[in-house]
């Protein structure tokens, strides 16, 4: 019996310090990480490509560009093509009333998407208003990482995703 808690009391710890790894790096819990993981993984099963795993180094990487957003007065926008915040991934953004949304709220948004997408390869006239959904499932991505900031009575999630996707001239799947 002794050895049973000390097993018990060992899986306890291991699962505790992934929880606090998961906050330390992206500000999620792990039940948030787990969400977002299974919300990406739904809708892309629903489109036919496989699952993503979990990046750390993305989550370290989003955390950096959600913090910097709420420093610089909680806007959205998209990391720069250069500079110091160069994107390097693909990267999907929400932003909700804190309390009120939540990490599932910003897959769900970014799924609602699909009704604009039509098919076919991305290009200039259709991949603007898809272009959070074609990101999902981009049948090529095979990691994602993603952090949240409260701020100013908001939250932003930040989800990267490498290999980017949303290539012009390409299929997501």
């Amino acid at each position: 019996m002794r050895y049973h808690i000390i097993a018990f009391t060992i899986v306890f710890v291991a699962i505790a310090l992934i929880a606090d790894s998961a906050s330390i790096e992206s500000n999620l819990s792990l039940k948030e990480v787990q969400q977002l993981i299974d919300l990406h993984n739904k809708v892309r099963a629903d489109a036919g490509v496989g699952p993503l795993n979990w990046s750390k180094e993305l989550a370290i990487y989003a955390r950096e560009w959600a913090d910097h957003l709420a420093s610089a007065g909680c806007g959205m926008e998209h990391r720069p093509h250069s500079g110091r915040w160069k994107q390097e991934h693909g990267e999907n953004l929400f932003m909700g009333t804190s309390g009120h949304y939540g990490v599932a709220d910003a897959v769900t948004a970014w799924e609602s998407e699909k009704r604009y997408y039509k098919g076919g390869a991305l290009n200039s006239s259709n991949w603007y208003d898809s272009g959070h959904y074609t990101q999902v499932v981009w049948k090529d991505t095979q990691r994602v990482g993603c952090a949240k900031v409260e701020c100013s009575g908001r939250i932003i999630v930040v989800c990267n995703y490498d290999p980017p996707g949303n290539i012009l001239g390409q299929k997501p799947y």
